[in-house]
């Protein structure tokens, strides 16, 4: 088994009066890519800010764990389209604001810093976009300047809110190219999704319906009796050997990215 990565104690989140995560423990495992899965509202997103440390617990505990007496660092990605995208900044401004995290908003860039840019810039695909302004970009190309940014911050723990949702296969494949370039140098991912083949090819999976239904390896926890206790039994049907959800977030779209096995 993988050390821990994140640990969380009789977990409950909330916004207000409304409950978003009712008390769960679970454990994040260290490398690899751990997917969140469950219906609209399932809490996928409260839980990445709560390890993040945007969101306080109501109760419980939730706590990044150290290696070895050494804290480890974090990069939060939203979706493109939680982020104003008339904002009077070019792609390469973007990006540079993942290094503010170690230099501070209003430090110099050095070398270091403009090197990390620029390999994101190219990792993602958008290095020919540099000067362009965010209004300028298709949704996928937004949301590929996004992920550049939090590559260019130094992380060991990458946070991604549905990076692969609605995309076209252009950036949807550099992403997942990405999600598993970093998987391999031992980086750990943690990402939300509405993909039921994704979350089926990760290392290690979260169910949520307002709670952590199960957690564990994708073949103990995406069964058809706690995916019905998520989605409930109106939701999920089984053809054979394969399973399918009835929910406008899971159904197919023409052309869209599939995502690949994982390798390692």
């Amino acid at each position: 088994m993988n050390p821990v990565a994140v640990v969380a104690h009789d977990l409950m989140l909330a916004y207000g009066a409304t409950v978003a995560i009712d008390r769960s423990t679970f454990a994040i495992p260290r490398g690899g890519i751990t997917a969140l899965i469950g219906p609209n509202g399932s809490g996928k997103s409260t839980i990445l800010a709560a390890i993040a440390g945007l969101i306080e617990p109501v109760s419980g505990r939730i706590a990044i764990e150290p290696v070895d007496g050494v804290e480890q660092r974090l990069s939060f990605v939203l979706q493109s389209t939680k982020v104003n995208d008339a904002l009077p900044v070019t792609v390469r401004e973007v990006v540079a604001m993942g290094r503010y995290a170690s230099t501070g908003p209003y430090r110099k860039l050095g070398a270091a810093d403009v090197a990390a840019i620029e390999s994101s810039m190219a990792r993602m695909g958008i290095g020919d976009l540099a000067g362009r302004h965010l209004s300028q970009l298709s949704g996928g190309q937004r949301q590929r300047v996004f992920v550049a940014q939090g590559l260019a911050q130094e992380h060991e723990i990458l946070l991604l809110d549905e990076p692969l949702t609605g995309l076209d296969l252009t950036s949807a494949q550099a992403i997942d190219d990405v999600i598993h370039d970093e998987r391999q140098t031992g980086c750990t991912i943690v990402m939300t999704t509405h993909d039921l083949a994704e979350a089926q090819v990760a290392d290690h999976v979260l169910l949520l319906s307002g709670r952590v239904i199960a957690a564990g390896i994708p073949e103990e926890v995406l069964t058809v009796g706690n995916l019905t206790a998520a989605y409930g039994p109106n939701l999920l049907h089984v053809e054979g050997e394969r399973l399918f959800l009835d929910d406008p977030a899971h159904r197919p779209v023409p052309g869209r990215h599939t995502h690949r096995e994982r390798s390692g």
